[in-house]
């Protein structure tokens, strides 16, 4: 496997100061102890900087000092909280007087309304309530250090949820009864086994039955290029004919690209296949230590770019559907822009999923990238080279703590549950590192200097501006994603100067992009904008669009289908200077 294609040289503008080598060797040999402490606590606290956190605690807590008005309105809450309360159990402590958040399932069950859980969980989301009006609100606190305390509070309280605990949960207290104990039994088994990784480092075991190029990943294809940074697969025709325009696929490089290929019946690769386009998608390496200097541009040039050069190569296509999920679809804007700039016409067009060019506002996972952030991650990525994949784990589960720690928690050692697993399970255990140099730039530029949007984002030694995209755009975001929200992802109608059509479908940053055709409860909103037309909100949007049920995935092939050519004939596996290398899904995808 080839691992020595030379590096790209860095990439034009200046280096993170984190990056920048002091004048004298003994400030260096201090940096250097710095960033050995540093890199030492973030394997205590997850990655997560304390000066941060404690930075916005001290900012809410002096000005919430000085807010006697606030403080006299919170008291006068929790006498009327507590009032409501009363009142509640007075009538005998059934139902509910406060709902838990939309996103809390929590105590969805019926066995919370009756009594004394109902008094129990009431009082806690009563709590939350009043916690959430005292961290928000107070007058001279920074925004985003309002919203890191909120969090930071919401977090705290979730550790005493009710249902955390056996005898105040009654699901825990039925499911006792039921098994005559044996849930804490099989529960003690579950910790042991969980305890014993964590201890010796081991990972979690893959689930069995979804092994990629075995169960899932199954689209014939073959590899027809290979370098460094990924591996380039083309997918066997299954029609006779297809269209003129090859679509080239963009994962993320945080992620396995199978999510995209799962099982034949949910795979958008397959599907795509099936409606006659050519397909070719990016499997990007699992880089380690020896990558750690891999940065942005290396992304850029060998990997969205080197694939283009190939899909033309192979195809002998004039112009090319390109398509960028997530981070992939980001670094695909980026190269987009380059090519516009520069008279580069090969994108007929562009298709965005769960993709975010704009991060003013991309969600609660902003809490976790600020200065000092982004400083204590390098510090932790600097001493191993790269960002480990359980590291990047605990910010993403923190987002939903509810639902992906305590909630598993429960299940697993209070219920004595184990989920069976399922393909997208599988695919989410199955996860990548990120390397130190593209991962700093990534966060630096994109996150908290926001060049990309701004138009300060440089390629080859040039900015590059997103309005200079006049390829028609269709963006895809999801009701409930909490990595790309949907209205940061509404923003190309902003961004780009193009033609845009947007879907919004329900379900979550990854559920909501695999939602195959047949898929139960699935529901989008579609609506085109042209290039010129006046701009109008997200609401005023969604207010708009027409509500549609099922997957979007045949709305998207139908407007790929519009924007190509009359179907030709397939064209070959591979071409000359491309020969096929070997079956997919390839050799990166299973690197661990």
């Amino acid at each position: 496997m080839n691992r020595q294609l030379p590096v790209a040289p860095p990439p034009a503008g200046p280096r993170p100061a984190s990056e920048r080598a002091p004048g004298r060797p003994e400030d260096r040999s201090g940096e250097v102890f710095d960033r050995a402490v540093n890199a030492l606590a973030a394997r205590f606290t997850l990655g997560l900087s304390p000066a941060a956190l404690r930075a916005a605690w001290s900012d809410w807590l002096v000005h919430f000092a000085a807010a006697p008005g606030k403080q006299n309105a919170l008291l006068r809450r929790a006498i009327r909280q507590t009032i409501e309360l009363q009142l509640y159990a007075i009538r005998g402590g059934t139902g509910r007087c406060v709902e838990p958040l939309a996103q809390d399932r929590r105590f969805a069950a019926d066995a919370w309304c009756r009594p004394p859980f109902g008094i129990i969980h009431q009082a806690f989301l009563q709590q939350q309530k009043w916690w959430s009006a005292a961290t928000t609100g107070v007058r001279g606190v920074t925004p985003r250090h309002e919203a890191a305390v909120e969090f930071a509070a919401r977090q705290i309280l979730d550790v005493f949820s009710p249902a955390n605990f056996p005898l105040t949960n009654p699901e825990v207290l039925e499911r006792t009864r039921a098994t005559g104990g044996m849930n804490f039994v099989r529960g003690a088994r579950n910790w042991a086994d969980d305890f014993v990784r964590f201890v010796t480092g081991d990972p979690e075991p893959h689930p069995s039955g979804f092994r990629p190029g075995i169960e899932v990943a199954l689209t014939p294809g073959k590899v027809v290029y290979r370098n460094r940074l990924m591996e380039l697969i083309q997918y066997a025709p299954t029609t006779a004919e297809v269209r003129p325009e090859p679509v080239l696929i963009t994962p993320a490089w945080i992620m396995k690209y199978y999510i995209l290929d799962l099982r034949p019946e949910n795979s958008l690769v397959r599907h795509l296949v099936a409606q006659g386009f050519t397909v070719f998608i990016i499997s990007w390496l699992n880089p380690d230590a020896r990558d750690r200097d891999l940065g942005m541009d290396d992304y850029l040039r060998h990997g969205q770019m080197a694939a283009l050069d190939a899909v033309q190569a192979i195809t002998g296509a004039p112009r090319i559907h390109a398509c960028g999920y997530c981070l992939g679809g980001t670094l695909l804007t980026i190269a987009a822009a380059a090519m516009a700039r520069d008279g580069d016409d090969r994108l007929a067009t562009l298709t965005l999923l769960a993709a975010q060019s704009d991060f003013t506002e991309a969600g609660e996972l902003t809490l976790f990238i600020n200065d000092s952030q982004v400083a204590f991650l390098e510090d932790m990525m600097w001493e191993q080279g790269y960002l480990d994949t359980w590291q990047m784990a605990g910010a993403f589960q923190l987002l939903r703590s509810h639902d992906l720690i305590w909630s598993r928690l429960t299940r697993d050692y209070l219920m004595g549950d184990r989920p069976e697993p399922t393909d997208l399970m599988a695919w989410n255990a199955d996860a990548t590192r990120l390397p130190y140099r593209m991962h700093s730039e990534y966060l630096r530029w994109l996150f908290l200097e926001n060049r990309l949007a701004g138009g300060h984002y440089q390629v080859d030694g040039a900015p590059v501006v997103l309005s200079d995209i006049r390829t028609p755009v269709f963006a895809v975001g999801t009701e409930t994603d909490h990595v790309a929200p949907w209205r940061s992802v509404y923003k190309a109608h902003l961004l780009f100067d193009s033609d845009v059509t947007f879907a919004l479908t329900n379900g979550g940053h990854n559920a909501g992009v695999v939602s195959e055709p047949g898929h139960p409860r699935r529901h989008y909103r579609l609506l085109s904008t042209p290039a010129h037309a006046a701009y109008r909100g997200p609401d005023a949007w969604a207010a708009a669009a027409e509500l549609r049920e099922g997957s979007w995935w045949p709305a998207w092939s139908s407007w790929l289908a519009e924007h190509s050519g009359e179907p030709v004939p397939p064209p070959g596996l591979g071409a000359p200077g491309y020969p096929p290398l070997e079956e997919a899904p390839g050799s990166y995808i299973l690197m661990s």
